[in-house]
């Protein structure tokens, strides 16, 4: 399967969830904003939320500065 991450292309080897890709991207616990196909994801749909080939998926980790 083919999703586009932030940009990039990259192959998944199975299906999995939009949690298990922040997992494998070591965002998982951290305070981020997640839009699949150009819809954002509110925090209660990461969980559920599954990740199909062809996906675009833009993941944003929120920081904060001064």
């Amino acid at each position: 399967m083919t999703i586009t991450l932030n940009g990039e292309k990259r192959e998944l080897t199975a299906p999995q969830s939009v949690r298990s890709l922040l997992e494998a991207a070591g965002l998982a616990g951290k305070p981020v904003v997640v839009e699949q196909n150009q819809t954002a994801l509110l925090p209660r749909e990461i969980d559920s939320a599954a990740v199909n080939d062809g996906d675009v998926i833009e993941i944003v980790q929120i920081t904060a500065g001064g």
